[in-house]
């Protein structure tokens, strides 16, 4: 074992034999590697080879890693846009992260089983991300420990794509979105209307789509429909920025007054936030500024609130007749933004994004996605293609109580 070990290390200060090794080794951990020749593999290497070469790199012990990657610090710690040579580069604590995952594969340091339990590898940003387990024991218990259906999970056949549009992604999610459409429309007609209708999830998770097919299968069942996107409630970003996503970063008197009054069937004027500019048509203190037009809505049948915010807040949770996560795994998310965000919106550098989404996701899951899950009423995994229902909706679908 002793010999068989110094061969590995050997093989570190070897750029083409460490190259050789870890691409081996990498396609069981990505399956697009298979998709590339060693030669292709070899230069986008090139981009993350460490100045003093692989044999500098000391991988930590399993322990401390995963002690690290499940700290907020270790996260709020990643610059957004470092800069080298005038250039945006990945953040060095994302790189020598990767350089370090890379090394413990290449050396037997860290098993193929245990990487892929812990981190994900995407093929285009060419580095390790932090894997998000959004079933915890808490959240199974919150739905009794078993998804209310499930179906083939056939996002399986996305992994080895480098980047996802949506007419694949929703071929995928086919199955489960479908059973989606059927209990929304179940659970509304035991509630009866109107209903305040709460749909959140991580970005790239298909939201904005799954919304407007749940708007299109309900006016075809003869409802009124009206969708608030609760983005528009939010406050200058210059303001937003660094704190907690509670209340306070949005116009929350604003939203609780236009949610009562929509309820209550009346039409309601709310703010229009500038997403180019990152600001809200109101100032801080809720005042429509001068020059600002705002939204008009109309009340409805159903009331499509959609948006990441914390639902099971007091002032909140009473109002919302049913409440939605809709999730797909961070991987996949990470391929459909490549598509869209960066090659049809060309809306980050990718670098930049790279890092803001290296940084972003475990906290946004942490704050936001994991509390909401344990106190929605659904959740929609479209990458294990489940739906879960918390046992309370499931009575009312069956017996018709409420």
């Amino acid at each position: 074992m002793k010999d068989l070990r110094m061969t590995f290390y050997s093989f570190l200060s070897d750029p083409d034999q460490f190259s050789q090794l870890l691409f081996q080794k990498m396609v069981s951990i990505n399956k697009g590697i298979n998709h590339l020749e060693l030669y292709e593999f070899q230069y986008a290497l090139g981009n993350i080879t460490p100045a003093k070469g692989w044999d500098s790199i000391a991988p930590e012990k399993k322990e401390q890693l995963q002690s690290n990657c499940t700290n907020p610090e270790f996260f709020s710690s990643i610059q957004l846009k470092s800069i080298c040579n005038n250039k945006i580069v990945l953040d060095e604590t994302l790189l020598q992260l990767t350089q370090m995952i890379m090394v413990g594969l290449v050396s037997d340091e860290y098993s193929i089983d245990w990487v892929n339990s812990h981190f994900y590898f995407d093929i285009r940003a060419f580095c390790f991300f932090i894997r998000t387990n959004y079933f915890n024991n808490t959240i199974l218990e919150h739905f009794g420990n078993e998804p209310y259906c499930s179906f083939d999970p056939k996002q399986i056949h996305l992994e080895s794509l480098q980047e996802i549009g949506y007419k694949e992604f929703k071929q995928a999610n086919q199955e489960v979105d479908q059973a989606l459409l059927q209990a929304i429309s179940g659970l509304i007609q035991k509630s009866g209307i109107p209903v305040l209708l709460s749909l959140t999830g991580p970005t790239g998770a298909g939201k904005t789509e799954i919304t407007e097919r749940i708007n299109e299968f309900l006016r075809n069942q003869g409802m009124q429909i009206t969708t608030i996107e609760m983005d528009n409630f939010y406050k200058d970003r210059e303001f937003r920025d660094g704190r907690v996503h509670d209340k306070h970063v949005i116009h929350f008197e604003l939203f609780i007054n236009a949610m009562q009054d929509l309820l209550n069937g009346k039409s309601v004027s709310i703010p229009r936030y500038n997403f180019y500019l990152a600001t809200s048509s109101h100032d801080l203190n809720g005042n429509l500024r001068l020059g600002q037009i705002p939204l008009i809505i109309e009340p409805a049948d159903v009331i499509f609130l959609e948006g990441n915010f914390p639902f099971h807040i007091p002032e909140l949770s009473d109002l919302i007749t049913l409440r939605i996560v809709y999730l797909t795994d961070d991987p996949i998310r990470l391929k459909r933004k490549w598509r869209r965000d960066i090659d049809y919106r060309k809306k980050y550098d990718p670098i930049a994004f790279v890092n803001r989404y290296f940084r972003t996701q475990f906290i946004r899951a942490q704050e936001i996605y994991l509390p909401l899950m344990e106190v929605c009423d659904l959740v929609v995994d479209t990458t294990g293609a489940r739906l879960w229902m918390v046992p309370e909706k499931q009575k009312e679908i069956e017996t018709g109580s409420k």
